[in-house]
């Protein structure tokens, strides 16, 4: 899978994507993560990628130019199957969201920044167009992270045990159910018995109870998207 990152503010992303699980999906080559730097692109010779928004209104806009000329070259070297823009008013971003996107080939991702970006980028370039919540941030950056995490680790070899994504939250539509390691007890405090016992089918029942009472107490939403 390809991933190429638009952004005004690569040095937010070089943490995130050089860690953990996407860290080694680069090396093992499952990921190739590109970021450009969007005044590389510009034809302003103060390498300025924004500009006062028409109509007065406060704050700085992403000039449409710089995007199109990156978004055009790449589209040159290969076919993308989506182009994102990281935005508050997009579509929630989910685990559902997360596996469509890991069966992608190829995908651009925009980060914005300032007030937002000329309207016309979304007409006529963005095809996708997506939040992590009903906040703002700063700029795109983190939430691009946010979303290669997501979809990177879901990658076949990705992870050591591609079972354990199967059983993370939100997959199944159920939080995730309580897990403990050794000690087995630990100051008076001690891991369930059936989970001590080895009894496959015992153990499973537990998880899916645990998993539905947390759900219902935490996220009843989910149980009632479920039903």
């Amino acid at each position: 899978m390809r991933i190429d990152i638009l952004t005004v503010m690569p040095e937010m992303l070089e943490s995130p994507l050089n860690c953990s699980i996407v860290k080694r999906a680069r090396e093992k080559g499952l990921a190739e993560i590109y970021v450009h730097n969007l005044r590389d692109y510009t034809t302003d010779k103060h390498r300025k990628v924004d500009d006062y928004p028409f109509g007065g209104e406060a704050g700085m806009v992403m000039k449409i130019q710089p995007v199109d000329a990156c978004i055009t070259k790449l589209k040159a070297e290969r076919d993308y199957d989506e182009v994102i823009f990281m935005t508050p008013d997009g579509e929630i971003f989910d685990q559902p969201m997360a596996n469509s996107l890991s069966l992608l080939n190829n995908i651009i991702i925009l980060c914005g920044h300032y007030k937002g970006i000329d309207y016309r980028i979304r007409e006529h370039f963005v095809t996708k167009e997506i939040s992590i919540g009903d906040y703002v941030l700063t700029g795109g950056e983190l939430p691009a992270a946010c979303v290669v995490d997501a979809v990177v680790r879901l990658l076949p070899g990705a992870i050591g045990d591609e079972q354990s994504a199967l059983s993370d939250s939100f997959q199944d539509n159920l939080l995730a159910p309580p897990v403990y390691t050794r000690p087995s007890e630990y100051n008076g405090w001690k891991v369930p018995d059936v989970l001590l016992s080895g009894h496959e089918a015992k153990i499973a029942q537990w998880r899916l109870d645990q998993a539905l009472e947390r759900t219902r107490a935490l996220r009843p939403d989910l149980l009632n998207e479920n039903s």
